[in-house]
């Protein structure tokens, strides 16, 4: 997926509404469609098909427990870091890592990094192609969020996965040529800084199809059931609500990050909101 697409609004551009005096009312103001718009990828313009061509694959039969990998050497948060944050038991660098933290201040190394086990989970898709996969510890993981989802009546689709850093330069390369850097900066990632790259992340949408990559998407009930559990399969919102000035993203409540179930769910019962803060990290709103 090398092809350089033409730019369509951002779905940043809508979550910017909710810091520009609309706040939970523009999520009120969104009201589910008969029909969900076409999914627009993580941090970028669309790479995925219309709902139309929305596919479903059968769940794995085995659904093996998210192994993490083995830790390596880790960063270690500098002295100003503060008292509450994490030691951490996995690199902080290494794509390979669970714990990698990729944000507008720390890019990928190396920048085209690919990860060497991409598998297509067996959970309902919304994209074909590259969009489709993960890494195989977070295929698993998924599997099993979306299986116990399913059960409790709510139905997840994955809306948008893997993201090569070729299919990155060229949709970041078409939001400068249509509005400029530092309009595509405000909406989507610089090669090498997304976290779709690492085959830890991904987007989900909701079955009925609702609002798909809106701030209304919060309301819809994939959303809402993912907020309350996605911790116990080792999964956090990384882009959470009012926190963009740490992460440098508005609200994404569909875009999800695997770090474990231990480190998710202390995350979860301790309130911490990003990975910036549970590691003792410097925020970074903007590229240095």
């Amino acid at each position: 997926m090398t092809h350089n697409p033409q730019p369509l609004p951002s779905r940043r551009v809508f979550a910017s509404l909710l810091t520009a005096g609309a706040g939970m009312a523009a999520l009120a103001a969104c009201t589910p469609e008969s029909a969900a718009p076409t999914p627009v990828a993580a941090n970028t313009v669309s790479e995925v098909p219309s709902p139309s061509a929305l596919a479903s694959s059968s769940p794995s039969t085995a659904e093996p427990a998210p192994v993490e990998p083995t830790a390596v050497p880790s960063d270690v948060p500098s002295s100003s870091a503060p008292s509450h944050a994490v030691a951490p038991q996995h690199s902080l660098t290494d794509p390979t890592s669970p714990w990698v933290v990729v944000n507008k201040h720390r890019p990928l190394a190396p920048q085209d990094f690919v990860p060497a086990d991409l598998v297509q989970p067996g959970v309902r898709l919304a994209v074909s192609g590259e969009a489709a996969l993960l890494n195989s510890t977070t295929a698993a993981a998924a599997e099993k969020m979306f299986g116990a989802a399913a059960s409790e009546g709510v139905i997840m689709t994955l809306a948008s996965g893997y993201r090569s850093y070729s299919t990155q330069v060229a949709t970041y390369g078409g939001y400068v040529a249509s509005t400029g850097q530092a309009a595509a900066d405000r909406a989507s990632a610089r090669p090498g800084h997304s976290e779709h790259q690492t085959g830890w992340s991904f987007d989900i949408g909701d079955g009925a199809g609702a609002c798909s990559f809106q701030p209304c998407f919060a309301e819809q009930p994939a959303a809402v059931w993912a907020k309350a559990n996605a911790h116990k399969f080792g999964f956090v919102v990384r882009y959470p609500w009012m926190f963009h000035d740490t992460t440098g993203y508005f609200y994404e409540s569909w875009h999800l990050r695997f770090i474990g179930v231990e480190a998710a769910t202390d995350m979860a019962t301790r309130g911490i909101a990003t990975l910036e803060e549970y590691f003792g990290l410097e925020a970074a709103p903007d590229y240095l």
